[in-house]
């Protein structure tokens, strides 16, 4: 199969899927449909590339974006907001202002422990940290070996970059590049409102939530 051939295959996986699809899975299920022949990665990565360079014409209101997950299809962002109105407000789930802030300092200061976010916050983060976690926006990525209870650490998890449509962290946008309204002020210890549950993390990953009494 040469790549004329191959080309429109990618592009109708990538298309159909409802989830981004790496490039090995794009060449396991591009062989499956092959008789007789095996597609060698490199042709995949042509394809991928050519895909790529044919939607990022002004005239397509989407566009190919790599992400943590692999490649899939994401609208232009001139475009979200027309889109936004198929579904409305129903379907867009917001964060409190409380785990935005710790989203935004896991994602630029991962890996990362709890008492450090704790220590920029200059609050509690259990509730914020355990809805970060159910939403699977975060994840456990291991131990702080050198610090006494080898807490554990933190980092964005392959969702929140395929959401943001992103690589991986060092595709963040740098704190220089962001207007003065997109960037979150921390809140104010004095003014912060105390969470009032505790998350505690059991060995085995298991989230474990207490409610804290006077």
């Amino acid at each position: 199969m040469d790549l004329e051939q191959l080309m429109p295959h990618v592009e109708a996986l990538i298309f159909a899927s409802d989830r981004p699809l790496s490039h090995l899975d794009i060449a396991d299920m591009v062989n499956q449909i092959v008789e007789n022949e095996e597609i060698l990665g490199e042709k995949i990565s042509v394809c991928l590339e050519a895909i790529a360079e044919k939607y990022a014409a002004d005239y397509y209101p989407f566009h190919l974006v790599q992400t943590a997950g692999g490649y899939q299809f994401l609208t232009k962002k001139v475009y979200h907001q027309t889109v936004m109105q198929l579904n409305g407000d129903k379907y867009i789930k917001k964060l409190s202002s409380a785990a935005m802030e710790t989203l935004a300092i896991i994602a630029y200061k991962q890996p990362i422990t709890k008492s450090e976010i704790e220590y920029i916050r200059g609050v509690s983060a259990d509730y914020s940290m355990q809805k970060l976690l159910e939403k699977e926006l975060i994840v456990i990525t291991g131990r702080k070996e050198e610090l006494p209870g080898k807490p554990l650490v933190y980092g964005t998890s392959k969702n929140f970059m395929d959401y943001l449509g992103l690589r991986g962290p060092e595709d963040l946008p740098q704190i220089k590049d962001l207007n003065a309204n997109d960037i979150i002020i921390p809140t104010e210890g004095k003014e912060a409102i105390t969470e009032d549950v505790q998350v505690v993390v059991m060995e085995n990953g298991e989230l474990l939530e207490e409610r804290k009494t006077a």
